[in-house]
């Protein structure tokens, strides 16, 4: 079955995307990335070196472009313009790379997206001819303003970035989803592969996460079961659920024929 994530026009076979930060180290980094079968990989500009700081270790060294996309981030940006001074800054280390994820945080205690700077710095960024995914608050209106804004991907908090908490409000989420003509993904929050699972059973197009893997005790083995987490939940969404009911039970077997009837 041809089941492409396709963003930007470009088809990928994972659903999952994931973070670089907050392993111990890059082998680490290597084998977790490795183990999840992720295709996108989010850097964050301002806290890793892809080539801006000479002499110091260079994480496309361990995660070459020509192997994954690397999808530049803004984490760390407090203002519009802060971040599209860091998307343009990326652009030139990238080679004129155009896929970025924009992020401007509220605060620095729940990294909350501040929406009005974030839909500012998305108009900048889809004039200056980024291709804009974009981390936002679980609010269909401005979700809906992002897209006409011309961003090629909604990703939406699940809740708090970090916070390993899952999806506080799915019925937001189900409504971005039902108005979106661009994908949807899933972006902070997640810690588990049921979250995983649940995202993707709601109809996400995609997840992506990066505290969940490299906190977990074991982040290469959480990092699989992250893989089959977003793949079963894609294929449950897709084969459609039975209905549910709360009033009978319906047997799986069939009762016409048994003995004595």
């Amino acid at each position: 079955m041809n089941d492409s994530l396709v963003i930007a026009g470009k088809a990928y076979s994972s659903r999952l995307l994931v973070g670089t930060g907050k392993y111990k180290d890059f082998d680490e980094t290597s084998r977790a990335i490795a183990a999840s079968g992720a295709e996108i990989i989010t850097v964050a500009i301002r806290r890793s070196n892809i080539g801006q700081n000479p002499g110091e270790p260079n994480l496309l060294d361990i995660l070459p472009p020509e192997r994954y996309t690397i999808l530049p981030n803004t984490a760390g940006c407090y203002s519009a313009d802060e971040a599209v001074r860091t998307l343009r800054l990326a652009r030139e280390l990238l080679d004129g790379h155009d896929l970025v994820k924009l992020e401007v945080l509220g605060d620095a205690e729940t990294l909350f997206p501040n929406m009005p700077e974030t839909l500012k710095a998305a108009e900048t960024l889809v004039k200056d001819g980024f291709k804009v995914m974009a981390y936002c608050a679980d609010d269909p209106i401005q979700a809906k303003m992002l897209e006409e804004i011309g961003c090629c991907a909604i990703m939406p908090l699940a809740s708090l970035i970090g916070s390993g908490m899952g999806i506080l409000n799915p019925w937001n989420l189900r409504l971005i989803i039902d108005q979106a003509q661009v994908p949807v993904l899933v972006d902070a929050g997640v810690g588990t592969a049921s979250d995983a699972a649940i995202a993707m059973e709601l109809g996400c197009d995609g997840v992506l996460m990066n505290t969940a893997i490299a906190k977990a005790q074991d982040p290469v083995l959480m990092a699989s079961a992250m893989k089959k987490g977003v793949e079963a939940g894609r294929e449950a969404f897709l084969a459609g659920r039975m209905p549910r009911k709360t009033y009978a039970a319906s047997p799986s077997s069939p009762t016409g024929g048994m003995i004595g009837r």
